[in-house]
This record gives structure tokens, C-alpha cells and sequence, in this order.
């Protein structure tokens, strides 16, 4: 007999028999009001930002919920809407030293529209005085200038003007009433998001001759949040994984996910942010602060970028988890000392080595996970993105301080350029080889790589100032410590 598919009806009917003990929503749950709009459906948002806001709903501390936009048509949002926006979150790990397992069905989604094909109810969401938060994660390149990108009549192109023509929307709706002011908070992972989300519309603005009192009020009656995530919180489980969870749960489910048991958000504000973000008094994981500086350089340096060195290297040795490379002996220790021993070291913030030892401990323990199915490949998306802000910084730091080559640093750099040796091309897609296996290049600058390695001089891409906003040349011994690990 097939089991039922996840959805409201199937939690509002009671039938559900579940092997494992499961957290259920109360049903009052679908009836409060639409408080957020958040641009990014993926796992990330929905096993962090979208928990914090079930968890506070359950303790009738928000009472709101969230509109998804997708930002493409690919694949439409069927699943969501077959599942009324409803999905399990299992979460396991270990917490101080004991075994966590949990399962919820997290409601905090009451709908999902596609920007491309729904952009008209989105504008429509800008005219609700209930809206109050908006939350983005369109990855490392979604934050970003386009010119000339269109704020009227069809969907922009980038997430800045889409969130210009939802304020400018809300403006004109509200006129310009203070009150109608966003809290705004892009949870991308580069240094000072909010601020650079802020600057870029405040430029498409200008570019498209706004009005000064439409510009007063952007900057005046919307807070733009600088924040920081942390939660691992892999891709979805595969079909073999689904399948046998939703055994134990007693109905299918396609959007389900799975997430480690620590998590963290940390937001930049006072204290008119605090009492709109009330989701925050149900956990400890959200911080809500005037400096959150010391939490974005912990994670992305310890945890992004070590996740950064290691992926390529582990990958191209024929890991595909991370939880197996951290389970073998060599590879362990080699990516404790890059974490302990270089990275940590060059934070470009001053603070307690102990601070940041214990950090990095406490990752290298979420790193060993054996519940999470953590993919390396994953990590791989926008390679040189991630490897450009998350880690040549530190880079530059570690040669202030010290005058020389970071040993295994140079080994994880020499690994991601040979990772981004793409050997073939097929509908517009970039493929490298390991171990007679092919593997995606999910990167922008695939193409460019693809080029740089038919005849690769070193030299010439450690110069390249458009991939590192740097000439690495300009460190001594970097090149030669690269080249032997190439």
C-alpha cells in the first residue's frame, strides 16, 4: 500500500503513524498572517533561517510565516506546492558529548511563487502591512551589479533590482510611510552582505533617477542587515536515505532534509531589529548584535574556509563525503593543522587564539558527523568565489605576520586549480577527470580555467587580479610552494 504524501491535509487529519517519535505544527499554524518574504528555497534557508521561525511559531512568539520566491522556472515549484509547503527536518549530530536525533515538520511556509512566471504577486506581497522581513540567499554571485536591469513592467534580472522594484512597490503602496520600512537580510556568505546589498540598490536607484524622497526613505526607514549562518545542512538525502526515513515517518516526502544539530544567525542590529526579528527569543542560535564581526570571521575562515581547501583535494583523492575524509587518519590531522595552524592563525581579527581554537575544534567535531552525508562536490559550487573571499584574505594576513608560504595552504591551492582542470566541454557545461571519473565544474570562471589550462602558466594566473583582486606573484615563495603541489 503507498504511503500518503506529506501536505496540510494529511497533518490536519491526525492519521499520521510514525515509528519515530515526530514533532508535529499545530494546525493554528496555517492560519497566521504572511510576515516574511524570502528569495532562495534551498536547504540552507530551510534548515536554519525557516527552523527558527517554525520553532518560534510553535511557542507563539512570531505567529507569521514565509513566502518562498524561486528565482528560476527550472523545475517549477511543484513539490512545494503538492506539499503545501511542508517539510520534514531530521536533525542528528552530537551535542555536548551526546547523540541528538530529532524529526519535525517544519510549517513555516505558506506559499511559493516563481519570480519569473508570479512576479505580479510578488509586487502584490509589497502592499500587506503584516510583511515586515525580508531574507535572501541567492549565493556568493546572486548579490551583485547588473546595469541596466529593468525595475518596471516584467521581473528584473538580479535579486538587488527585484528587491528595488518590492521596496519602490511598497513606497508608493504605504506613501512612504515610515512604518512600511524592511528589516532586510541577505544571509550570503560575503563580508558585510547587508552593507553591499544596501550600497547596490542604492546605485540602481540613482541609475534609474528614483526620487530623493523614495531614496530618504530606502535608507532611513529599512534596516539592511549584515548576518552570518552557520548550520550544515547538505543538499537533500538520496532516494535510498529519503526512502528509508519516510518508512519510519509513515508518508513520503520530497523536500525533506537533514541538518546537523548545531546552528547559528547572527545579525547586525539594535534594538528596533530585535523586536521585529521576535522569532529570535525561541533559540539561542539567533544572535541579534551591533558587532557580529567575531562570528563571521570564526565561520567563514575556520569552517568556509577550511571546507574550501579541502573539498578539491579530498574529491580529486576519491573522497565523496566529507564525514569520510575526516574519517581517515592522515587526511584528519593534515586539515586540523591547515585549520589550527595557518588558518586560525592569520584571521585578519584580533581575538583570543583560545577563542579561536576552541571554534575550530568544535567544527572539526561537526566536520566527523557520521549522520550527515555532507557532499564534497557540493562544496565545489563557485570554487573560485568562495576561494577568493573566504581565503586569500587570510592569505594575505598570513604573510604580514609570518613573510612566507603557508605549506598547506599552497597544497589546498594547488589542489583547487588542478580540480578546475576541465578535459571536456558538453552543452555549455565543464567536466575534470579523477580516477577515470567525470566530475562537474559548478563554477563561473569554469570556462576561463578551461582555457588557462591548455597551456598553463602558473605565473600568469596567480597575476590574474580579476579572480584574486591581488597579484599572488607579489608573495615570495607562493608560487614555487604551489607549483611543487601541482
Amino acid at each position: 500500500m503507498a504511503m500518503p504524501q506529506l501536505n496540510k491535509d494529511l497533518i490536519l487529519s491526525g492519521n499520521i503513524k510514525s515509528q519515530v517519535a515526530l514533532n508535529l505544527p499545530n494546525p493554528d499554524v496555517f492560519e497566521y498572517p504572511e510576515k516574511i518574504l524570502q528569495f532562495g528555497t534551498g536547504v540552507l534557508l530551510r534548515g536554519l533561517c525557516d527552523y527558527f521561525v517554525d520553532k518560534a511559531n510553535r511557542a507563539g512568539q512570531f505567529k507569521g510565516r514565509v513566502v518562498l520566491v524561486k528565482s528560476t522556472a527550472k523545475g517549477g515549484a511543484d513539490a512545494f506546492d503538492t506539499q503545501d509547503g511542508l517539510y520534514t527536518h531530521c536533525i542528528k549530530g552530537i551535542d555536548e558529548g551526546k547523540q541528538v536525533e530529532e524529526y519535525l515538520v517544519n510549517a513555516s511556509i505558506s506559499r511559493t511563487l516563481t519570480a519569473s512566471k508570479e512576479w505580479d504577486s510578488i509586487l502584490a506581497c509589497a502592499t500587506s502591512p503584516d510583511m515586515q522581513i525580508i531574507i535572501s540567499n541567492t549565493t556568493e554571485v546572486g548579490i551583485q551589479y547588473v546595469a541596466n536591469d529593468p525595475i518596471s513592467g516584467a521581473c528584473p534580472l538580479s535579486f538587488p533590482a527585484k528587491l528595488l522594484a518590492f521596496l519602490q512597490a511598497r513606497f508608493q503602496h504605504f506613501d512612504g510611510a515610515a512604518s512600511a520600512g524592511m528589516v532586510i537580510i541577505p544571509t550570503e556568505l560575503i563580508i558585510n552582505n547587508g552593507d553591499v546589498l544596501k550600497g547596490i540598490v542604492l546605485k540602481l536607484a540613482a541609475d534609474h533617477g528614483l526620487s530623493s524622497d523614495f531614496v530618504q526613505w530606502l535608507e532611513k526607514s529599512n534596516h539592511f542587515c549584515n548576518s552570518l549562518v552557520d548550520r550544515i545542512v547538505p543538499g537533500s538525502p538520496d532516494a535510498t536515505t529519503n526512502a528509508a526515513i519516510s518508512e519510519q515517518l509513515g508518508f513520503e516526502d520530497s523536500l525533506m532534509i537533514i541538518s546537523e544539530v548545531y546552528s547559528l544567525w547572527a545579525i547586525q542590529g539594535g534594538a528596533e531589529v530585535k523586536k521585529i526579528l521576535s522569532f529570535a527569543q525561541a533559540d539561542k542560535g539567533v544572535v541579534i548584535a551591533e558587532d557580529i564581526e567575531i562570528y563571521r570571521e570564526l565561520k567563514l575562515r575556520l569552517l568556509n574556509g577550511t571546507h574550501t581547501f579541502m573539498c578539491g583535494m579530498s574529491y580529486l583523492l576519491g573522497f565523496r563525503l566529507v564525514k569520510d575524509v575526516m574519517a581517515n587518519g592522515y587526511l584528519s590531522k593534515l586539515i586540523m593543522n591547515l585549520m589550527l595552524s595557518e588558518l586560525a592563525l592569520a584571521i585578519p581579527y584580533k581575538m583570543d587564539f583560545k577563542v579561536a581554537d576552541r571554534f575550530g575544534r568544535a567544527v572539526l567535531d561537526r566536520f566527523r558527523n557520521p549522520f550527515i552525508n555532507h557532499k564534497l562536490i557540493d562544496i565545489t559550487v563557485q570554487y573560485t568565489t568562495k576561494m577568493r573571499m573566504r581565503n586569500v584574505p587570510l592569505l594575505m594576513n598570513y604573510y604580514k605576520i609570518f613573510g612566507k608560504a603557508p605549506e598547506l595552504f599552497s597544497m589546498g591551492f594547488a589542489a583547487y586549480l588542478q580540480f578546475m582542470h576541465a578535459v571536456k566541454v558538453e552543452d555549455g557545461k565543464y567536466y575534470g577527470e579523477s580516477n577515470g571519473e567525470f566530475y562537474p565544474i559548478q563554477c563561473d570562471y569554469a570556462g576561463h580555467f578551461y582555457e588557462a589550462w591548455k597551456e598553463f602558466d602558473l605565473k600568469k594566473i596567480l597575476a590574474d587580479t580579476t579572480l584574486w583582486g591581488e597579484d599572488l606573484n607579489a608573495l615570495p615563495g607562493f608560487a614555487e610552494a604551489v607549483e611543487k603541489y601541482i
